[in-house]
């Protein structure tokens, strides 16, 4: 029988690193695109980009977690150490380590409330940096003149500040900055509003009000830029922000804490009659303070006149001291003008050498002396110039083919394409060829006939 050989060889698949991991992306991604982890935060690290890195861990497991910088701004707080938390997100594969991570969108504390623990967290920060000191609280201006407001310019809270301003002492300046005071934004305009006073100079103190409300509503006077903006304003600002029982993070960086807005325009300048009645009441201590001390002076000299001896004494100590006095202004006065004096005439000396006139006349003296050595330097030059011209001529006149051509000689030259080329032995002209012939006086032109 003849015996068959079975034998099985499965197609094998081979993943690349990057293709397992892509695969095993999307199998994530499908399953885990929105979910809620908790856990407690570890080694959180804020890199330059502004992303932040940590570890979310419980008692028995961890994963590495990343919140992507355009999410991080929009956190209500920041992650810290040591804070248990709900964390929403997706879960994600990082291909470079192959390792699974957490990609957070949303943080909220357990056990707190995330706006609560937010301005705890922002309060703790700024008290660290010394923002609420209280040396570096700065006192209002007594009676100021320009008055800048940083709030919305619709609601009831703007209308009331002005109203209370007019009231207790009208003819200020006020300039409203308008700002949204709540919601997306409003942040950022109540900065520019209080950066705008700070930096115009025109105020010279500055109010940032809003109205009552729940914690969200007033979450903007809450922002660190807020804070920091107060806390660099170049005039003192006054912080009122809801009513008597909200307090905010402008609130302790503020030079000045109102419980109202409307307390806030009572407080920032005093009423008119306020003003006469602390200017009676000092008028009142100026007089009694006067009577006191007349009445002290009126005593001792009752007291002195009773002792007419006593009295001539302390006259005649004064006029003695009266005396010295003047002797002593009489020599300081002396003195005074011996060294005005001597600097007066330090001063004409030195006047006098600087006398631009006299610099002119011997710049005069001296440029006349060189004109006249030029002068006489040139003259010789010239002179030698010429002597040495004389006999250079001599000579010349002496070696000049001219003289010789005045006892007979003559000068030939070629004629033909050799032009002007000298004709020294019959060979350089050929039978034939034209030459010329300069004389002492004169040319001539000839043919050669033979040699």
């Amino acid at each position: 029988m003849e015996q068959i050989s079975l034998s099985w060889d499965p197609v094998r698949r081979a993943y690349t690193v990057s293709e397992l991991t892509a695969e095993l992306r999307g199998l994530i991604a499908e399953n885990f695109t929105d979910i809620w982890v908790s856990g407690e935060i570890s080694g959180t690290k804020l890199a330059a980009s502004g992303h932040y890195y940590f570890t979310l861990k419980d008692e028995a497991a961890q994963i590495r977690s990343v919140c992507y910088k355009m999410t991080a701004r929009y956190l209500k707080f920041k992650p810290q150490d040591g804070v248990a938390v709900l964390a929403r997100g997706r879960l994600d594969l990082y291909d470079a380590r192959g390792e699974l991570q957490l990609v957070v969108e949303a943080l909220e504390p357990q056990g707190y409330g995330a706006l609560q623990f937010a301005f705890e967290q922002l309060k703790r920060k700024l008290a660290a940096e010394g923002f609420f000191d209280a040396a570096r609280k700065r006192a209002l201006p007594a009676l100021p003149e320009r008055i800048g407001i940083v709030t919305s310019p619709t609601g009831a809270v703007i209308r009331d500040i002005l109203q209370i301003l007019e009231r207790r002492c009208p003819g200020r300046h006020i300039r409203l900055y308008p700002a949204q005071v709540q919601g997306e934004g409003a942040a950022e305009q109540i900065t520019s509003g209080v950066e705008y006073f700070s930096g115009s100079g025109w105020a010279e103190v500055v109010i940032v009000a809003r109205g009552g409300g729940s914690l969200e509503d007033l979450w903007a006077f809450n922002e660190e830029r807020v804070a920091r903006a107060i806390a660099g304003c170049a005039v003192p600002v006054i912080s009122a922000v809801g009513h008597e029982t909200d307090f905010t993070i402008a609130d302790f960086v503020a030079d000045l804490r109102a419980p109202t807005p409307s307390a806030a325009a009572e407080m920032v300048i005093a009423t008119r009659a306020g003003l006469f009645d602390r200017l009676d009441a000092g008028e009142s201590k100026l007089r009694q303070a006067a009577r006191l001390t007349l009445a002290l002076l009126a005593r001792r000299l009752a007291h002195q006149a009773m002792d007419p001896a006593r009295l001539h004494r302390a006259m005649g100590r004064r006029m003695q001291r009266a005396d010295e006095l003047e002797y002593q202004l009489r020599d300081a006065t002396r003195a005074a003008l011996e060294r005005h004096k001597r600097a007066l005439s330090l001063a004409a000396s030195r006047l006098g050498r600087l006398d631009v006139r006299l610099r002119f006349a011997e710049a005069r003296r001296r440029l006349e002396g060189f004109e006249s050595q030029v002068k006489q330097r040139m003259r010789l030059e010239l002179n030698h110039s010429r002597a040495a011209l004389t006999t250079l001529e001599a000579h010349l006149e002496q070696l000049s083919p001219l003289k010789i051509l005045e006892r007979g000689y003559a000068l030939v030259t070629r004629e033909d394409e050799h032009e002007g080329k000298l004709v020294k032995s019959p060979e350089d002209a050929p039978v034939g060829s034209e030459v010329r012939v300069r004389l002492a006086k004169g040319e001539l032109t000839a043919k050669v006939k033979r040699r």
